[in-house]
């Protein structure tokens, strides 16, 4: 998940929505300072390094997704490592790990007292909410907080959730994770500093529950006893394979099947000779945008992907670029899609499936159905692909150095006396990005 995540980040810095953050923060200064991920020699305030570092992580939509449904690593990750790098004292990547889980945990807990959550969200994006509790938890962890000022950084960084689901095919939803990240940072260190708030925040219908309209918390098990678990015992993770909302992964799989059987009947794939496609999924309306006009509305679109897929036989980062949107052949296409939501077809990340029929204009159909993409928790990436994944995103803008020295120390990072090497390889950029 750590490997992942930076490298999706780092992809991600060469995008507009993180440049523009980039410019906004460095107004900031202050004597602590973290690095920005892809910039050898820039650094901000640790709030901002995570507010931007988290921005990177998303500006592609390419982090990983969980169930119930949100980005758990992103608003963790780039927190703990811009206060690990300001800390008079580097931790050592055990307490990384460590704080790391413990970011983790709270989100997968606070969202198990939710039948709701489960679901594909129709109100609100999830890290904006349980992101920055994962945040201030992990933070609060790290500096090696007490209970009650753990309690206090929770309650300060419920005052700082939420983001509605309007913004989630613009520019500005990347910043749901940075401000998770940044924000749940933020808490820990106001808490550390006596900063108080009410301890009652994730027991009560005005507070934690205000979310989710069946909030029904309970006490978790002490971990003392034999009967404690960690989430990520019993939690899979899944990987995107390009960067798209999680439910296009279903759509791309399902295509991919359908043109191969057209072209094992046919022998080929003419886009003129498709009468009609149809595409079956649950019913989601912010990922269902029929003539997409951005990149990040393309994410978020069954039809963009489904057709994209469609006529290029795969998906991959430069399948969201202005030229490919814009590209006639595709236009044409999206305007024979048609969309169903069968009855049986649940929004929700564990349960949906994406069914994909094309009909020709001889009266042949040709459908696949896709229960379970290849990355998903069910199907998970091979080590491998993994690595292949966060080779191709890292080496964008570090050194072959950086990529590789990245790989061996979060592989050996629970050995690592402090962070101070994982960072250093994280700032081995190439030339051009220097």
């Amino acid at each position: 998940m750590m490997l992942d995540t930076l490298g999706v980040g780092l992809i991600g810095t060469t995008t507009a929505v993180f440049n523009k953050a980039v410019q906004y923060s460095q107004c900031y200064k202050s004597e602590e300072k973290s690095s920005v991920w892809g910039k050898s020699s820039l650094t901000l305030p640790p709030p901002y390094a995570a507010f931007v570092n988290g921005i990177a992580v998303h500006s592609m939509d390419f982090d990983d997704t969980w169930h119930p449904a949100t980005h758990p690593s992103g608003a963790v990750l780039p927190a703990l490592l811009a206060l690990a790098e300001a800390m008079p004292s580097q931790p050592s990547g055990l307490d990384l790990l460590l704080a790391f889980n413990v970011g983790l945990e709270v989100q997968g807990r606070l969202l198990r007292f939710s039948r709701e959550a489960c679901d594909i969200p129709k109100r609100f994006h999830p890290p904006s909410v349980v992101g920055v509790m994962g945040s201030a938890a992990a933070s609060a962890k790290l500096l090696g907080l007490s209970p009650t000022q753990c309690t206090h950084a929770l309650a300060i960084a419920a005052s700082s959730a939420g983001a509605p689901l309007a913004n989630t095919t613009t520019q500005t939803k990347p910043l749901h994770i940075g401000n998770a990240a940044r924000r749940g940072l933020e808490a820990a260190q106001l808490a550390q500093m006596g900063l108080e708030g009410n301890p009652g925040i994730l027991d009560m219908d005005c507070g934690f529950g205000v979310f989710y309209s069946d909030y029904n918390p309970t006490e978790m098990t002490q971990p003392s006893t034999s009967g404690f678990r960690w989430t990520l015992e019993d939690q899979g993770i899944a990987v995107k394979r390009f960067p798209a909302h999680l439910g296009m992964h279903w759509v791309v799989d399902a295509a991919l099947a359908a043109r191969a059987k057209l072209e094992g009947r046919v022998g080929n794939f003419d886009p003129s000779q498709i009468r009609e496609v149809t595409l079956r999924v649950p019913p989601s309306k912010y990922i269902n945008c029929p003539f997409p006009a951005t990149e990040h509305q393309a994410r978020h679109s069954f039809q963009f992907n489904a057709c994209s897929a469609l006529l290029d036989n795969n998906m991959m980062v430069g399948s969201f670029s202005e030229d490919q949107i814009g590209r006639p052949a595709l236009k044409e296409l999206l305007a024979k899609v048609k969309v169903e939501s069968p009855e049986d077809n649940h929004p929700s990340f564990d349960k949906m499936y994406c069914e994909v029929a094309i009909e020709t204009q001889q009266g042949q159909s040709y459908a696949a159905r896709c229960d379970t993409f290849y990355g998903h928790w069910r199907k998970p990436l091979s080590h491998e692909d993994l690595l292949e994944k966060f080779r191709a995103n890292a080496s964008t803008v570090l050194s072959s150095e950086g990529v590789e020295g990245t790989i061996d120390a979060i592989g050996d990072l629970e050995r690592n006396r402090d962070c101070a090497s994982l960072g250093s390889y994280l700032k081995k950029t190439v030339q051009l990005n220097e």
